[in-house]
């Protein structure tokens, strides 16, 4: 392809993208949970956690040799190439430690973006789920996988207290573990289970600090790595404050103001949706990118490399549209009802 006819399949893909798309006023959840693969690029997070979407995605296989994948009808086991290598790894890890194998959760949709229904964050790839639920000593079956009940490590008759007949030390070590990684910026628990390990953790107190307590997350944890080098569009987080976190911060969890009902506002509010506009230009591209053959061509492999490679000239009018973007500051994180906090 001459030099020409690319600057033309460039201008014409970029005249497409960015009319009909950014005037399209379908919620973006809905246009991001309608792909059902991702988009053949090189891996791009673009972005925040909870306004983003990724570029290149691949999927963990459904079952590896230390994890199986929940809930499939969902299509939320895609990543970034280094997220889904850090899972891999940590399967590993965690059979070492002691524990049978992970059950994954939600991760990302093929392209990221808001979630028809969950989460709020997730979207750039860089966010996974895992089940405090060991994963079981057999293949589970598709139903199985959307059967399963989660299991709460809250004791529900009391207060904010971790239950003590579900709780083990092999937890304990499996979300320390997790925050051991340098690419990894944050591991979300259950308030009651960030004080469970302030309370009795005699390892390496210095990682607790990743480990942040937030609503619900009393049946998983939630890790997020960090923005990808490269990723010059992925807007992170700041860093995590110095300490252990066992101080003012979580004992404000123990008050009354986490966990009181907003007043009812005398006029309702009309709930707005995020639109396609709302996220970083580069989502319209990623969007509207080339998806590749099949799910096994993008799905990663074994722990040691990508099952593919992005073809140089096949996106040649998506890396225009994205060049484009100008490296324009991608949106914040999604704001909650104070005193609710973001994940943090």
């Amino acid at each position: 392809m001459t030099l020409l006819s690319r600057l033309g399949a460039a201008a014409a893909l970029l005249a497409a993208v960015a009319v009909p798309l950014h005037a399209e006023e379908r919620p973006a959840k809905e246009l991001f949970g309608a792909k059902a693969l991702p988009t053949v690029m090189e891996p791009q997070a673009y972005g925040s956690y909870a306004k983003g979407c990724i570029g290149g995605a691949v999927a963990i296989p459904t079952d590896g040799p230390a994890w199986q994948a929940m809930r499939l009808s969902r299509n939320r086991r895609w990543g970034h190439p280094q997220m889904i290598a850090l899972l891999e790894q940590f399967s590993q890890d965690a059979q070492k430690l002691g524990w049978p194998g992970l059950l994954l959760g939600d991760i990302s949709q093929p392209r990221g973006g808001p979630m028809l229904s969950g989460h709020a964050s997730h979207q750039m790839g860089l966010d996974a789920d895992i089940w405090f639920t060991p994963m079981p000593d057999h293949r589970m079956s598709a139903q199985e996988r959307e059967q399963l009940p989660f299991t709460s490590m809250l004791d529900k008759s009391k207060f904010l207290t971790v239950d003590s007949r579900r709780w083990t030390a092999t937890h304990a070590r499996l979300v320390m573990k997790a925050a051991s990684y340098p690419q990894v910026e944050r591991v979300f628990v259950n308030p009651a289970i960030k004080k469970k390990l302030c309370d009795t953790w005699q390892g390496d107190r210095s990682l607790l600090g990743k480990v942040r307590p937030i609503y619900g997350h009393d049946e998983h944890f939630h890790i997020r790595i960090k923005c990808p080098a490269g990723s010059s569009n992925c807007k992170g987080q700041a860093a995590v404050p110095a300490g252990d976190g066992c101080d003012k911060s979580l004992a404000w969890w123990f008050t009354k103001e986490p966990w009181a009902k907003p007043k009812p506002s005398s006029k309702p509010v009309k709930p707005r949706y995020v639109k396609l506009s709302d996220l970083p230009k580069s989502c319209a591209a990623v969007l509207a990118g080339p998806a590749p053959s099949s799910e096994q061509a993008v799905t990663y492999g074994g722990g040691a490399a990508m099952a593919f490679a992005a073809p140089p000239a096949a996106d040649d009018g998506i890396a225009a549209v994205i060049a484009a973007d100008g490296g324009a500051e991608p949106a914040g994180v999604v704001p909650v009802p104070l005193p609710r906090p973001s994940l943090q």
